[in-house]
């Protein structure tokens, strides 16, 4: 199981939760299990082609998947999963718009 941890903007999809557990070999299969139990989870994280949104980075043991292999990321029993918005430039203001 992987610990998911959650920015304010994408708790309403999962009840309010600031943390929940998932499964996945990889982040898109993550996303995708993520999806089944809350539905529109994935469309606030994923473009409709299936890429990371830009205001959305991921980071996977606190390390920016970026620099990682994206969304194809491996996954691991205990591993820690961040989803967060990313920040405009030294503003404060979150870029992430989450209808």
């Amino acid at each position: 199981m992987v610990e998911v941890h959650l920015a304010t903007p994408l708790r309403p999809l999962v009840r309010g939760a600031r943390v929940v557990s998932a499964e996945g070999r990889d982040l898109r299969e993550l996303v995708n299990n993520l999806e089944a139990s809350y539905p529109g989870f994935k469309e606030r994280v994923l473009e409709p082609d299936g890429s990371m949104k830009v205001f959305v980075n991921i980071f996977v043991n606190d390390e920016d998947v970026g620099f990682l292999k994206g969304l194809e990321t491996q996954l691991k029993d205990g591993d820690v999963v961040s989803i967060l918005p990313a920040v405009s430039g030294g503003s404060e203001r979150l870029a992430l718009e989450i209808q």
